[in-house]
């Protein structure tokens, strides 16, 4: 059975500054966001009422923004603060939560200096990206067809509507295939990321990931990092070629959808999740637990 497509569900969605009806929260078909890509989002989650790294998530939605050529009429601050109310009136504790901002519809055509700008929070209860089945024995990636662009050539520090296009395609191709997700390449064919989200290897009790120069250096891949170094880890972040997968014992994907899941294969190469992932995965799940106020 399908779920409930999204534009059918209950509930209320924070518009241009004011809380509407969950199926009322619309744009016109000639939206500039739509047609030429100018749109920004991020993916957030509360856990325990709370969001994890709000004010991170909602900075780095204005400076995606602004690498796109447009001004947030909200300060992080607003956008907080909006979230936080969302939460309540949908009664959520632990929820996926979605702000969007898009250039609007006065203009239709490549150049649209006076459109206005849009913002949009809507949150849904959303339970981990893996099922629990995967997860615990690791999931499999496919090899995408697309590389991760030249960031010469796209805004690759953004996180765009447009750079998802190649994700989706790839995401697709794989999951034809039997796979879970696919991995991606740099322009240059060095390993870049998954569709969604960061990617972590292991080999000798060290921990191995690509340079997040060439795609969007994920918050949870931050905190992961830390965390690692918090246990006495060493993380290093380089060029990685494909053919270095073949030496590697472990390895795990970040994100805020995929948390921190372990990967049993990519293409010819395996892993088995073993004692770093399988702790780290343990730290992020203490890590973006709200913290009680050390009187209780």
């Amino acid at each position: 059975m399908m779920a409930l497509p999204f534009d059918q569900r209950e509930g209320v969605i924070w518009f241009d500054g004011e809380f509407v009806d969950w199926k009322d929260a619309k744009v016109h078909v000639l939206t500039h966001g739509l047609h030429y890509g100018s749109c920004v989002f991020e993916g957030q989650r509360a856990y325990g009422g709370v969001v994890f790294k709000q004010r991170e998530h909602h900075e780095r939605l204005r400076t995606s923004a602004e690498i796109l050529g447009f001004e947030l009429p909200y300060s992080a601050a607003e956008l907080d603060a909006a979230c936080e109310e969302l939460l309540r009136r949908m009664n959520f504790v632990d929820a996926y939560v979605r702000p969007v901002a898009w250039r609007g519809s006065e203009m239709m055509g490549v150049s649209a200096q006076n459109n206005t700008i849009h913002v949009a929070i809507a949150a849904w209860e959303w339970p981990s990206y893996f099922s629990p089945e995967e997860r615990a024995k690791g999931i499999r990636l496919d090899i995408a067809e697309y590389r991760r662009p030249d960031p010469r050539t796209a805004p690759s520090k953004s996180k765009a509507a447009g750079l998802y296009m190649i994700c989706t395609i790839s995401k697709h191709a794989a999951e034809r295939k039997g796979y879970a997700d696919a991995l991606m390449w740099d322009y240059e064919g060095y390993v870049a990321e998954a569709t969604g989200a960061n990617v972590f290897f292991v080999e000798g009790g060290k921990i191995h990931t690509p340079l997040a120069d060439r795609f969007l250096d994920g918050i949870t891949r931050r905190t992961v990092i830390d965390l690692a170094k918090r246990r006495g880890l060493e993380v290093i972040e380089r060029r990685i070629k494909p053919e270095e997968l073949a030496g590697f014992s472990e390895c795990f994907l970040t994100g805020t959808a995929a948390e921190v899941t372990p990967v049993s294969e990519i293409g010819p190469y395996t892993f088995k999740p073993a004692e770093i992932t399988l702790g780290l995965m343990t730290d992020y799940f203490a890590e973006v637990q709200p913290k009680r106020a050390a009187a209780e």
